[in-house]
């Protein structure tokens, strides 16, 4: 990489546009990346629009703090929340406003300037009106090592996905993406638990793992496997006999999503080993899983319990 390139952390929120009134009295609305006007959901964030001068314009995430971490599940809650619900939740989990770019300053568009130029005139705008939470400036560096070691340590935090490199002498492109986003990932492993396609052609697999009442509990599934890691699944696949732990039940084709899918189970003997990012929500993986190869050296009692992330197995 060259000194020509910022690299910036990659968070685990909405992306949404900010839009403060070209004058007083008018109102500030908020965009979700569809276009939907979602405002009426983060009232907490527009009252403290009032820090923020007239005619701006930015771009960035809307994030929910849960303790030490940023929490997609309270995100989503406040998202969907309607009625007196919305005043509750705004209480409860107030929402921030991660700033990562500025595409209007005072009425005038900066559409067409280098990024370099407008990331100038977004930390002004921090340090002129002195903003605080839950207005955030995405930190941003030059510097690959203190990059390195922001995807390493910062990552940590959960909800803070890894990083994201950008051109510094790019122009803002709409409804494209103009960056590179690298995630975090590690290698551990889950119990199989089910498949899509056939026992003799597995097309994904559906993984789980116990928690502490020995309960098999879904935490996930894969990318649609390679031919070769299939043929070789599938020679190690049993179906599933009488009392399979998932017996009855309901598997969505993705996180949060009512689109079902109709897995076969397996005997729950098999271990895969993943490759799998920090995006953790209830203990289940909201990102699809990368299926790196069969343990056939680790029994299912060997695999970390449920709620333990993509910490590796000790065999």
């Amino acid at each position: 990489m060259s000194n020509e390139t910022r690299r910036s952390l990659e968070k685990d929120g909405y992306r949404a546009l900010l839009f403060t009134p070209a004058s007083p009295g008018g109102p500030t609305l908020l965009q979700s990346r569809r276009g939907t006007l979602i405002q009426r959901r983060f009232l907490d964030l527009i009252a403290a629009a009032k820090q923020l001068p007239h005619g701006l314009v930015l771009d960035g995430e809307v994030v929910v703090w849960s303790g030490s971490e940023l929490s997609f599940e309270a995100l989503q809650r406040r998202a969907s929340s309607g009625g007196r619900t919305i005043q509750q939740l705004a209480a409860a989990m107030p929402a921030h406003f991660i700033a990562f770019d500025v595409l209007q300053k005072d009425g005038q568009e900066l559409l067409s300037e280098r990024y370099e130029e407008r990331r100038a005139v977004l930390e002004n705008l921090f340090a002129v009106h002195g903003l605080t939470p839950p207005w955030t400036l995405c930190p941003m560096r030059r510097d690959p090592a203190l990059a390195q070691e922001w995807l390493q340590s910062w990552t940590e935090v959960q909800g803070v996905e890894g990083i994201v490199i950008k051109g510094l002498g790019q122009r803002y492109l709409s409804g494209a993406r103009g960056w590179f986003k690298v995630c975090r990932r590690q290698t551990t492993e889950a119990v199989i638990g089910g498949v899509t396609g056939t026992l003799r052609l597995p097309q994904l697999l559906v993984l789980g793992r116990y928690d502490p009442d020995v309960r098999l509990r879904a935490v996930g599934r894969t990318t649609p496997l390679k031919p070769d890691a299939a043929r070789q699944l599938a020679d190690h696949l049993t179906e599933a006999g009488p009392g399979h732990p998932w017996t009855g039940v309901r598997f969505t084709a993705t996180w949060g999503s009512r689109e079902p899918l109709d897995p076969t189970l397996v005997a729950p003997d098999q271990v895969a080993e993943i490759s799998a990012d920090t995006a953790i929500e209830r203990g289940a993986w909201r990102h699809p899983l990368r299926f790196v190869r069969l343990r056939l050296d680790v029994t299912a009692t060997d695999v970390p319990p449920f709620g333990e992330g993509s910490q590796p197995s000790s065999g």
